[in-house]
């Protein structure tokens, strides 16, 4: 019995070590990193439902004319007037030029873009569909053997989008661009001072209408798996926690088996004491003792 009271118990004081403590740390990280991704995942899904409301919004909606729509030609709000549909009435002019490395129906093609000198004499580039042409074919591309437009006055209604970004290390090439960068367009046509920098118009029909490349098919109303994603991610906190919880709870009775066994033998040695009554060294000592 006095050999077991010496065994001392460590208890839950391993917690307190360097070891435990990078446990700790390393825990604290990864679950700033699950944070910082599930977030971005809500803002991505952010971004995806904004998306929705504009096609439910904008996209069926009765057009309107272009210059009630945009009123400043060098202005555009894209949460508010992308996939608007607008009606302009104009010429078409100049020879079309080509947005290259566009996925289409059948592979990677050109966007078919062509200026049209609206009644009020602004320049307004409207992307008449997807076109088979790419690569050096697009740098050097004859525009007889693209889809023509209709000559004279024509109405064309468009659904509008945003000016694209340039993309850096990649140049014009010929009547090859890029990207939709409507001021480089409108610079490469001659018009800066007279055209709509800011958007330009997805053809949507032509009246009277001429040829043209495919036409997009109207975009999916679908969020992405980014709700599931995030929660993922926070899941993965919760696995982290109870791992580290679980492998401190099997050190400790790793390390406090011997003191617990110790202890419960003391316990049932004093229990069958009490049952025995005293023992007749015991009497002898205390008589002893008196």
């Amino acid at each position: 019995m006095s050999e077991g009271r010496g065994v001392q118990a460590v208890g839950w004081s391993f917690l307190r070590s360097g070891r435990w403590a990078g446990y700790a740390a390393m825990l604290v990280i990864f679950s700033i990193a699950c944070v910082l991704l599930g977030n971005w995942q809500f803002s991505r899904r952010a971004e995806a439902r904004a998306e929705i409301d504009r096609i439910d919004n904008n996209y069926d909606a009765e057009p309107v004319a272009l210059t009630e729509e945009l009123p400043d030609p060098a202005k555009f709000d894209e949460d508010r007037q992308k996939w608007r549909t607008v009606l302009v009435t104009g010429e078409y002019v100049g020879e079309p030029f080509l947005a290259r490395n566009r996925p289409g129906p059948q592979g990677v093609g050109s966007d078919l873009l062509q200026a049209l000198r609206t009644d009020d004499g602004m320049l307004f580039f409207v992307d008449r569909g997807w076109v088979p042409v790419d690569g050096a074919a697009a740098e050097h591309v004859d525009p007889a053997e693209l889809p023509a437009p209709p000559s004279g006055v024509t109405t064309v209604e468009v659904r509008l989008r945003a000016s694209e970004p340039a993309i850096a290390g990649r140049t014009t090439a010929g009547r090859a661009v890029a990207s939709i960068e409507v001021p480089e367009l409108a610079e490469l046509a001659g018009a800066t001072g007279d055209a709509y920098t800011a958007a330009y118009g997805m053809l949507v029909e032509e009246n009277p209408a001429g040829e043209h490349g495919t036409l997009p098919l109207k975009p999916e109303r679908d969020e992405g798996p980014h709700l599931s994603y995030a929660v993922q991610w926070y899941i993965f906190i919760l696995i982290a926690c109870i791992g580290v919880v679980y492998a401190a709870r099997r050190e400790y009775r790793n390390l406090n088996a011997e003191s617990d066994d110790v202890i419960e033998q003391d316990r049932r040695s004093v229990e069958r004491k009490r049952r025995r009554g005293p023992s007749d060294a015991d009497i002898e000592d205390a008589l002893l003792d008196a």
